[in-house]
């Protein structure tokens, strides 16, 4: 029998947190594609049914990790991101709000699941989750380590995974192994 979508959505964000070595306040950018989750190509049958239980399940996780949530909307709001304010520290907030086919159904769900949402041009997040090809890539720090995920799928989404980690100059691998930085 295959798994729930809340229960796939659940067991990537969590897994994501352990491999990641997330913490408080840490910032994953999610890009979703509803319509991929559902088995059909991006963008061509969105459903804000599959949005809100995707957001609800990965933002229960990553809430009680203390980790910020940021939904990244489709090129219809130019991959704007929906995010929390107090993690919006530091970013251009721009006057968007996402609906279902004008930034995506995840976006949408995030917008009216957030207790304080605005949308901002970029970000740089420390870890991210890809589901169904959405390219997350421009709001991801500079280096950036693919993450092998148990659960691969979110319905028919393939999950692509990455944490992110600073520049390495000067010869600090070692130092930055040991968690000394």
């Amino acid at each position: 029998m295959p798994d729930s979508i809340a229960g796939s959505a659940r067991r990537v964000a969590a897994e994501l947190c352990l491999k990641a070595g997330l913490k408080p306040g840490m910032v994953v950018i999610i890009g979703c594609s509803t319509s991929e989750i559902a088995g059909h190509n991006i963008g061509t049958d969105s459903s804000a049914g599959i949005g809100a239980e995707v957001f609800a399940a990965l933002y229960d996780v990553f809430k009680e990790q203390g980790v910020h949530i940021a939904a990244q909307c489709c090129e219809h709001l130019n991959r704007a991101v929906i995010i929390e304010r107090e993690a919006a520290a530091g970013y251009e907030i721009v006057n968007a709000v996402p609906k279902p086919k004008a930034g995506g159904p995840f976006a949408a769900a995030a917008y009216a699941g957030l207790s304080d949402p605005v949308a901002v041009s970029s970000i740089m997040a420390d870890a991210g989750l890809d589901i169904g090809g959405t390219l997350i890539g421009m709001h991801l720090r500079r280096v950036v380590i693919p993450l092998r995920l148990d659960t691969a799928y979110i319905g028919k989404a393939m999950v692509i995974a990455a944490r992110t980690r600073p520049p390495l100059i000067g010869g600090v691998r070692a130092e930055y192994d040991e968690g000394l930085l």
